[in-house]
């Protein structure tokens, strides 16, 4: 009889323990997702920043090809 309450006590424990080092992987993992996330996040707005920037300059030289077309023809 005593060995049984040891033995539940023993698995009452390391149920406990069980559950405390579940929390503390899904903690670990959400924080790498969330770290994850943030990262692809950044480099996502990277992109789209560059993206603006070339079409921005696309815009400037389809204009100046325009404006210099527009002159040769009026010489």
């Amino acid at each position: 009889m005593a060995s049984e309450k040891t033995e539940n006590a023993l698995n009452s424990d390391s149920i406990g323990s069980d559950d405390t080092n579940l929390n503390e992987l899904t903690s670990l993992i959400q924080g790498v997702l969330q770290q994850t996330q943030d990262r692809f996040q950044h480099m996502s707005d990277q992109v789209i920043r560059r993206i603006d920037e070339m079409t921005k300059r696309i815009d400037d030289l389809e204009k100046n090809i325009t404006d210099v077309m527009t002159q040769i023809q009026t010489e």
